[in-house]
């Protein structure tokens, strides 16, 4: 690797995947001199060109993905569908909402690992995930605990908290959260298996994160759904950060449930339906139970208005109400780049695109943050956090300033993250060189 421009623009020639860039919309840049520090001269395609509308470099993708340029015309076929048939959108026109929900199940279970029937789209996640824990989180006598990440997201904490709550337990009691070791920023593996453990005999139910949102840190999905099998615990998954980022193995590594949202890598867009996976040998079950609602009912009697629930076979049946056409429709469009294109291709860009992000950021001279996400890539998806002692959230604003999309988070972590459909090795050179530029080490302060 080289830390230069040219080399970057050579890796972007040489990249299988970076016609998918020009199938997105890149946010403008507010006006600017056009000599201001790292300003982003971009025609609308992303690509740089001088004497055209500025657009930012965009590397936020692990908290909103960026709009396709098919979305519209998605959303407009609804919307005319709507204005033209009106009732009769449900079953007429190339789309009909009362089973548009379905043309989503086989992309999604390819991303995952799953298959169709496991794989439905509802909600958003934090209300499937309370949708699922009222399936699978069933304390009893000794075993009435939940395993979690120290940290987690906080809608995974809440809903943890609340869940057991419900039951009647004391979150003080009923939750076990593993964190970091002292003086580290990432959870050792091994302390996850080992407190899966110790504590099995009164262990209901684990919930992990696959990527956890503030480190990076890719977990093993398979050996921590293993471990709590052979306790006899219940493994799910909040794979908000990890659905389009990597590839999974859901149904062959045997687990149980999970939750994502679409809005992230899926580039769903704000509000973008969410899905879940339920296990064949779950979802298949019409006895186990879980709150129903009209749009999880048996199809072929739905419209019998029958007295008593009867759940569409699958994941389908956990479904309450007709799928969210118009809010599906934004997501439609990213599905097709994403069947286009191929998880295992995209994963093999953002390998190499972390990397050079990666190799780039130690160029740094007394570089001012700590890299914490791990180093191995398969410990890791598209996502690098940079921890910060102090001035991360100035620094984050600067680098606003001066055209570059980032998140923070405290404490003290800005993260970058290279999508591999839409960003490419330019937007991470420039990257580094806007950050060396306006670093507080540069800064003098």
């Amino acid at each position: 690797m080289e830390a230069s421009l040219q080399y970057a623009r050579a890796q972007d020639q040489a990249d299988e995947l970076k016609s998918y860039r020009e199938q997105f919309y890149f946010p403008a840049l507010s006006p600017a001199p056009a000599d201001s520090p790292g300003v982003n001269t971009q025609s609308s395609d992303g690509n740089a060109q001088s004497g055209h509308a500025k657009y930012q470099i965009y590397l936020c993708g692990n908290s909103l993905g960026l709009q396709p340029k098919g979305t519209e015309t998605c959303v407009k076929r609804f919307l005319d569908a709507w204005k033209q048939l009106a009732i009769g959108g449900y079953f007429k026109g190339e789309a009909p909402w009362m089973t548009y929900a379905q043309r989503f199940k086989e992309p999604l279970a390819q991303l995952v690992g799953a298959r169709p029937l496991e794989i439905t789209v509802m909600n958003t996640l934090t209300v499937n995930l309370h949708l699922l824990l009222c399936t699978f989180y069933k304390p009893k006598g000794e075993r009435y605990k939940m395993l979690i990440e120290a940290g987690a997201f906080p809608s995974d904490q809440y809903a943890a908290q609340t869940q057991v709550r419900f039951h009647g337990y004391d979150p003080g009691d009923a939750l076990i959260q593993i964190g970091p070791r002292s003086g580290e920023k990432v959870i050792r593996p091994e302390d996850i298996l080992e407190a899966i453990a110790q504590h099995g005999s009164s262990l209901a139910l684990v919930l992990i994160g696959g990527v956890n949102y503030y480190s990076g840190q890719l977990f093993d999905l398979k050996a921590i759904t293993q471990a709590a099998h052979e306790v006899g615990a219940i493994a799910g998954f909040d794979l908000a950060h990890a659905v389009g980022n990597i590839p999974l193995c859901l149904h062959d590594e045997d687990i149980d449930f999970a939750v994502w949202c679409s809005y992230k890598y899926l580039n769903g867009g704000p509000g973008a339906s969410g899905a879940v996976y339920i296990h064949e040998r779950f979802s298949s079950d019409p006895s186990l139970l879980r709150f129903g609602g009209w749009g999880g009912s048996l199809a072929q009697t739905r419209f019998d208005m029958p007295e008593q629930f009867t759940p569409e076979p699958g994941a389908d049946g956990w479904n309450l109400s007709v799928a969210q056409a118009l809010v599906l429709a934004g997501l439609e469009a990213s599905l097709e780049l994403f069947q286009s294109a191929g998880i295992e291709k995209v994963r093999a860009k953002s390998i190499r695109l972390t990397g050079y992000l990666e190799f780039l950021l130690n160029q740094i001279p007394g570089k001012p943050f700590e890299l914490i996400t791990p180093a191995e890539p398969e410990k890791r998806g598209a996502q690098l956090s940079l921890y910060f002692p102090e001035g991360g959230k100035k620094l984050q604003a600067a680098l606003q300033e001066a055209g570059i999309v980032v998140d923070y988070r405290e404490p003290g972590v800005i993260r970058v993250s290279p999508a591999p459909l839409y960003n490419n090795f330019e937007d991470v050179y420039k990257f580094y060189e806007i950050i060396t530029q306006v670093s507080p080490n540069r800064q003098g302060e």
